[in-house]
């Protein structure tokens, strides 16, 4: 494609309004055992995720969603992959850190965002699970958050949040807690997500910051062609959608049928193979 990808801007960065994920890269495939070792047979070095990651530099896709911290092969694929196109990818970490309210603990902390910080990413988001422990449905806080932001500030970054939790989002918003973006589940089965999918649109489309929505294929359980035109007809403009491809082949795909969601078209994708491709399965008369 020679047009721009769409993008959208968080704390003055620009981004594709598609980010490159990494779970079926890095052997989470929220289904079976089976799949995760599939994954992990294929992408077991950098090499094959730079890859993935250079199909979607070539196509100005040029951000990407991952855990850097834990998976030590993304970053190297991420430098293998600038240099086979030559152009530079954004990197938005998810960071685990120790969230007990104790000196050694902050310690810690403050040592795994710097350590994000010096793997080159721009955008650090301490992980839901991390989060989650500091949220106060009582009263509507999420107790120190403000710490780990101020650390994530100091280290060079932008900080945004992990929000599987959907009042992470709120809670954020209503304590303007120092929030650049949010990562929230959102797709069209319900998979993962913790409340209906109507409410979670409504938090979306109320949030302060733009929005990173996850799954949009619900793991592999929608297409991408059902996922991707429900969540960019279902967010804002300003709003974005990670999507973790498991080939640079995929990837290619993805990004067609987000163009073709966002412009509102049929995306220029070949048939799928059948046993008997009647005209119906092809979708048009020969």
């Amino acid at each position: 494609m020679d047009s721009k990808f769409p993008t959208t801007t968080v704390g003055g960065i620009e981004l594709p309004r598609l980010i490159a994920g990494c779970n079926w890269i890095s052997g989470w495939s929220h289904k079976t055992p089976a799949n995760d070792r599939l994954i992990l047979q294929k992408h077991n070095q950098p090499e094959s995720v730079s890859e993935v990651f250079a199909a979607f530099l070539r196509e100005d896709v040029n951000a990407v969603l991952g855990l850097f911290g834990v998976d030590h092969d993304l970053i190297d694929a991420v430098h293998l992959a600038e240099q086979k196109t030559g152009k530079p990818m954004t990197v938005l970490d998810t960071v685990v850190i120790n969230v007990d309210d104790n000196a050694a603990a902050r310690k810690e902390a403050e040592k795994a965002i710097k350590e994000s910080a010096q793997r080159g990413a721009k955008i650090c988001l301490p992980l839901h699970s991390c989060v989650e422990q500091l949220v106060n449905k009582n009263t509507k806080t999420i107790d120190r958050l403000s710490d780990y932001l101020y650390m994530i500030r100091e280290a060079g970054m932008i900080p945004g949040l992990s929000a599987h939790m959907p009042e992470v989002i709120q809670y954020t918003d209503e304590n303007e807690y120092d929030v650049e973006t949010y990562i929230q589940i959102f797709n069209c089965m319900g998979f993962l997500m913790q409340v209906e999918i109507e409410s979670v649109a409504k938090i979306i489309h109320h949030a302060k910051k733009p929005v990173l929505t996850i799954k949009p294929c619900a793991a592999g359980r929608t297409t991408p062609y059902v996922g991707l035109n429900f969540s960019y007809n279902a967010i804002r403009e300003k709003d974005m959608v990670c999507i973790g491809c498991f080939t640079p082949e995929e990837a290619i795909e993805d990004i067609e049928f987000a163009r073709a969601a966002m412009e509102r078209r049929l995306p220029e994708i070949g048939a799928r193979q059948s046993p008997f491709n009647t005209s119906v399965v092809k979708g048009k008369m020969d």
